[in-house]
């Protein structure tokens, strides 16, 4: 197509904001808005399955079908994996569909239950038959592109980061910061993002991590958990702390790591996903072994080290307008 503003993309997404869940899906919102501000004509899709459940995909085929009457999109685009890209790509026969995978949707969820195992298995075999079909697919990082399976045409996937609001995410004074969390100024603040009760981000990791540190520093060290915080709120978590630490295992392309990149926060990360090419060569942030002693270990090179890291600059290739332009240029190929 030789115009932007005349392609139109119907997002299907079970990630978004919504009243009850305003901090789930901002990654998949910002998309959204990095494609809208590029000129692309996007209508979402939202099924709430964190509200209602698997049942809210029973009728999601006719729902797409219907929407794809009236909107008329030139793409259809499911953005996250499992389930729900499986009826997607199942429904739309008669236009180009396209399965973003972002992490857990081919990874799984191996530190979960039995119960949640088996769920998170089915998930996963979704998504392989969702792959098998799409026209095109989308991965996160390259580790997921490893995860497909080897008879998926690979000529016809792309890896491509979600991208980041560089003019939301900016270094910010963390004095100023600090006060508006009440926090300590004489604590060592670690951050750790995370959802309630979500094994795969192995909290009890970070936090015997941080007891180590605790024990042989001369400031005390507070963990602090970012979850259900406000996209709006999450540059002043970011900026108020001395540290992003993540220990989880398996990821894609977290975007909490970006973001802390883009404030210009140190980073101390296990070997996952995507983390060790963002934060390659970047002096002041570390990648660990998934050890408490390690982590802690890392976690005294940033204490003891600057304040800050250059990581912005980095981060101007995942701007939400360069990525949107891949995106459609990606788009673009497929029609």
């Amino acid at each position: 197509m030789d115009q932007s503003k005349s392609l139109r993309v119907l997002a299907v997404t079970n990630l978004f904001p919504s009243q009850k869940f305003p901090a789930s899906g901002t990654f998949v919102e910002q998309q959204v808005k990095g494609l809208r501000q590029a000129g692309i004509n996007v209508d979402v899709l939202f099924v709430s399955r964190a509200e209602g459940g698997m049942k809210e995909y029973l009728n999601l085929g006719k729902r797409v079908r219907s929407r794809c009457e009236t909107f008329r999109p030139d793409i259809v685009h499911s953005m996250y994996g499992g389930i729900m890209a499986n009826v997607v790509t199942g429904a739309v026969r008669d236009r180009p569909t396209v399965v973003s995978f972002c992490g857990s949707d081919l990874l799984g969820e191996l530190l979960s239950g039995t119960l949640r195992k088996i769920i998170s298995g089915i998930g996963v075999r979704a998504s392989w038959r969702a792959a098998r079909r799409a026209t095109g697919v989308i991965v996160k990082s390259r580790n997921l592109l490893d995860s497909l399976p080897k008879d998926i045409n690979r000529s016809k996937t792309r890896i491509i980061p979600n991208g980041i609001d560089l003019g939301r995410f900016r270094p910010l004074d963390q004095n100023e910061s600090r006060k508006q969390l009440g926090w300590d100024d004489n604590y060592f603040h670690v951050l750790f993002p995370t959802n309630l009760g979500d094994p795969r981000k192995r909290f009890n990791l970070a936090k015997a991590a941080v007891e180590t540190l605790n024990n042989s520093s001369k400031n005390l060290v507070e963990i602090h958990q970012l979850r259900g915080v406000s996209h709006e709120m999450v540059p002043i978590w970011l900026n108020a702390s001395d540290v992003v630490l993540l220990t989880s295992l398996h990821e894609g392309s977290p975007n909490i790591i970006k973001e802390a990149l883009a404030c210009d926060v140190p980073v101390v990360s296990v070997d996952v996903g995507d983390v060790k090419e963002r934060i390659n060569e970047i002096e002041g942030c570390y990648i660990s072994l998934p050890d408490p002693g390690d982590l802690a270990e890392k976690l005294k090179f940033v204490q003891a080290g600057k304040q800050r890291v250059s990581g912005r600059f980095s981060m101007q290739e995942l701007s939400l307008e360069k990525v949107a332009i891949r995106l459609m240029n990606f788009y673009k190929e497929l029609l």
